[in-house]
């Protein structure tokens, strides 16, 4: 056991749409029983990149006990996992992630994604 940052998810603001699957890269969140769930917490890196996906809230990051970071059960685990692709684009200007880098924002309460295109003026206004 360590020390460390992990993800972790308010079931009852967990809606189970399921966006927050996608973004985990070490497949540590799947859905069960209609809601997301961290199903083993050493495949968490506690990066965060589910957070700003999540529509309600749900997830946060929190530090505590629990065991170490499993980089090759992490690797191993996302070579098994089925290709799930959903296309991403800009809200301003609606490019897709083929034709520039996507990056995860929030806006007035909603997560969204910028193109590194827009993300200037919407720093800037």
């Amino acid at each position: 056991m360590a020390t460390r940052s992990i993800a972790t998810i308010d079931e009852e603001k967990c809606t189970g749409c399921g966006l927050c699957v996608t973004p985990c890269a070490e497949g540590a969140i799947e859905m069960v029983d209609g809601k997301a769930k961290v199903v083993r917490e050493e495949l968490c890196d506690g990066a965060g990149f589910c957070l700003s996906i999540c529509p309600t809230g749900a997830l946060k990051i929190e530090t505590r006990d629990v065991p170490e970071f499993d980089e090759h059960a992490a690797e191993e685990k996302m070579a098994e996992r089925s290709k799930v692709y959903i296309a991403q684009r800009c809200h301003v200007c609606d490019a897709t992630e083929a034709q520039r880098v996507l990056l995860p924002c929030r806006k007035d309460g909603e997560s969204l994604w910028v193109c590194t295109r827009c993300l200037p003026a919407l720093i800037h206004g």
